[in-house]
């Protein structure tokens, strides 16, 4: 067949479909990004002109511009402007500082802490939501089931400065991506990510045990805050419409709770991204395997993240059997370990193995989660992936 462009290649796999050949698209690629100066236009022409297919993510704001949430992409986080915020350092004989902070809401006061350590990134403040203030915090900014009621003032819609500045950029993506032949995406959503940020890890999971519904009523709110914002980024409408979900996996999940409390809220994500003819990508790199039955119910188009190494429950060839005759599979080869750090022949049998058992039909290949590391390894073991990559394509078209 004649050779497709990117977009067409990465459309006609997901929607299980003959290709050309089987698509090599990176989830993230830290790497060169920040070579790029974050750009993720400039980011997209890189990866077209080193032969691997590709996406425009919108909204395209840089990590530096999302303040107060940084490991949230998307739309900007805004708060009630009754809101006022109060941060202090205090200092600590004999062991780290401690950064406090203070939300006054109309609902009452939320408060957080958080050790600063050597490697803290954010100076003196503290971000409404990220990864990197988990292990740090002291006190979580949500430990009790009234503080609700003031989280509500934090999680409000888009402002109309927010929509009217989406559209702009979307007629700005929609011509690079037709004259780049490229896919264009959008996102993130979110669900218990928000949650575990908000309310910490272990503590979560100890609600969910302990207070489900007090979980389910935090789930609530985030989800219908998700649907408001992902309204407005559906209205492009993007290819595909991407949800964040880490800590979805029976790492940090039950499959009891996941199926009563997280299983209806996706599937509804799913219809609505349905409804705007956009295609539904769900990025979990571990703890999959007793969930396989729920995304199928939920009707997800692709299961984005799939790493064998770093992830657990994540038998290959288990997955490829339960969803993958309906679901597209994204992923198949560690980033941080394999190709960030392996030797040439384990770059080469991660990529023939992650093939043989996801693919060639959809399947798109990626490393997993992401390439972060800029040395000259990374760049030797990425070349090393894509030739492999081309040395696995079939003779006939998948």
């Amino acid at each position: 067949m004649a050779q497709l462009t990117s977009r067409e290649r990465m459309l006609r796999t997901i929607n299980r479909q003959v290709v050309d050949h089987y698509p090599c698209c990176f989830m993230s690629f830290t790497a060169l990004r920040e070579k790029l100066g974050d750009n993720l236009y400039e980011l997209t022409k890189a990866e077209l002109g080193m032969g691997l297919d590709t996406m425009l993510f919108i909204p395209t704001t840089p990590r530096a511009l999302r303040r107060e949430h940084p490991d949230l992409r998307g739309l900007p986080v805004h708060f009630d402007p009754q809101v006022k915020t109060t941060e202090w350092r205090e200092e600590v004989s004999g062991d780290y500082p401690l950064l406090h902070k203070v939300y006054d809401t109309p609902a009452g006061r939320l408060t957080t802490s958080v050790r600063l350590t050597e490697d803290w990134r954010f100076g003196n403040r503290i971000p409404f939501v990220d990864d990197y203030q988990i292990p740090r915090a002291l006190k979580p900014l949500i430990t009790e089931p009234h503080e609700l009621e003031a989280l509500q003032f934090m999680l409000r819609p888009p402002t109309e400065a927010d929509i009217a500045a989406y559209r702009e950029e979307v007629h700005v993506a929609r011509a690079f991506v037709e004259s780049h032949g490229v896919l264009l995406a959008g996102g993130w959503g979110v669900g218990m990510d928000l949650a575990n940020w908000l309310c910490g890890m272990e503590p979560l999971m100890f609600h969910m045990m302990d207070r489900p519904q007090f979980v389910d009523d935090l789930l609530e709110m985030i989800h219908v805050w998700n649907l408001q914002r992902m309204e407005v980024v559906l209205s492009a409408p993007p290819d595909i419409f991407i949800r964040r979900a880490w800590y979805e996996g029976c790492d940090f999940v039950t499959p009891g709770f996941y199926h009563k409390s997280i299983l209806p809220r996706l599937k509804a994500e799913v219809d609505l991204a349905h409804q705007h003819g956009a295609k539904f990508g769900y990025i979990c790199s571990s703890g999959l395997e007793p969930m396989l039955a729920d995304h199928l119910a939920a009707g997800l188009d692709m299961l984005i993240g799939i790493d064998p190494v770093q992830g657990r429950r994540t038998n290959l060839t288990q997955i490829k059997e339960t969803i993958g005759s309906t679901t597209c599979l994204w992923g198949g080869v560690s980033g941080a370990v394999t190709v960030e750090r392996g030797t040439e022949e384990e770059v080469r049998t991660a990529v023939r193995e992650a093939v043989q058992s996801l693919g060639p039909d959809g399947f798109i290949l990626s490393p997993v989660d992401n390439l972060t590391i800029d040395a000259p390894q990374t760049w030797r073991n990425v070349d090393i992936f894509i030739d492999e990559w081309h040395r696995t394509w079939p003779s006939e078209p998948a």
